[in-house]
C-alpha cells in the first residue's frame, strides 16, 4: 500500500496497545452523508484530533479533526483536514473504488476486531473530491492486489472549502465488515487515522497515533475505538 506518517494528540485513557481512544457516540437512526462538521449529529460527538508526523514531529496548519457516530449497522467517521496546498488525481471517479488513492491527498481509517491476529485489519480511504478505496489487509499473508478487490459497501461524501482551506471527508462503513460480533454499547475495536496531504516531493504525512515507522501500517501503533451511547 503506503509508505506513511504518523503521530498525534489524542483524548482518552491509556490503552495496551497504544495511549489513544476515541468514542463513537451511538445513534438510533442513519443520516444522509453531507461532509457538514456544523450538522447536528456531528455535533454530538466528541473529537480527537492529529497534527504530528510518524515520528511524533509537528505538522504545522494540517492539525485534523475527527469524530464518529454508530448505528446498528454502520460507523461514521468525519474528518476536518486543513490544507496548505490541495494534491489531487485528475479525472477522479466517484462511482467507482480508485486503486493506489493514496498517491494523491486523502484521509485513512485502518481498523481491525481481531485482538489476537492484529495483523489483520482494514483500510479505508476517502479523497477531497469523493473518491474511495477500501481494502481487506493480511500482513502476515498479503491478499492479491493488495486487498483492494474487496469491497466493504463504505460509501463516502466530501466537501472543499476553498476560502478557509479545509476539506471535509465523511464516511459511512457496514461494521459487519471490520467486526463479526452485532454492534454493542461497549464494543471496542482497533483502530488509527491518517492522512497524506500535498504535492510531492513534501507529502505532508498526518495521524492520530505515532507509528514510530516510515509505514503506517504498524498496527502494535493503533489505539482503539468504543462505541458508546
Amino acid at each position: 500500500m503506503k509508505k506513511l506518517t504518523v503521530v498525534l494528540a489524542i483524548s482518552g485513557a491509556a490503552l495496551a496497545d497504544g495511549p489513544g481512544r476515541i468514542e463513537s457516540k451511538y445513534s438510533s437512526t442513519g443520516f444522509d452523508l453531507t461532509a457538514d462538521a456544523n450538522a447536528s449529529h456531528w455535533k454530538a460527538a466528541t473529537p480527537v484530533t492529529a497534527g504530528n508526523g510518524r515520528f511524533g514531529e509537528p505538522v504545522p496548519g494540517h492539525r485534523t479533526e475527527i469524530r464518529s457516530r454508530w448505528t446498528d449497522s454502520h460507523i461514521y467517521f468525519l474528518f476536518t483536514c486543513p490544507y496548505e496546498k490541495l494534491y489531487l488525481k485528475p479525472d477522479p471517479s466517484t462511482t467507482a473504488e480508485t486503486n493506489k488513492l493514496w498517491e494523491w491527498d486523502v484521509a485513512e481509517v485502518f481498523a481491525g476486531a481481531d485482538f489476537q491476529a492484529i495483523h489483520r485489519y482494514r483500510e479505508f480511504q476517502v479523497s477531497p473530491q469523493g473518491e474511495w478505496v477500501d481494502l481487506d489487509i493480511d500482513r502476515k499473508n498479503f491478499k492479491p492486489e493488495g486487498g483492494w478487490l474487496w469491497n466493504s459497501g463504505i460509501t463516502v461524501k466530501a466537501r472543499i472549502d476553498q476560502a478557509k482551506k479545509i476539506w471535509y471527508g465523511e464516511m459511512k462503513i457496514p461494521i459487519a465488515s471490520i467486526d463479526s460480533r452485532p454492534a454493542a454499547a461497549g464494543n471496542e475495536m482497533r483502530i488509527n487515522f491518517y492522512r497524506i496531504q500535498g504535492p510531492p516531493p513534501d507529502r505532508a504525512h498526518i495521524a492520530w497515533q505515532p507509528v514510530n515507522n516510515q509505514s503506517y501500517h504498524t498496527p502494535e501503533a493503533f489505539g482503539r475505538i468504543v462505541l458508546v451511547k
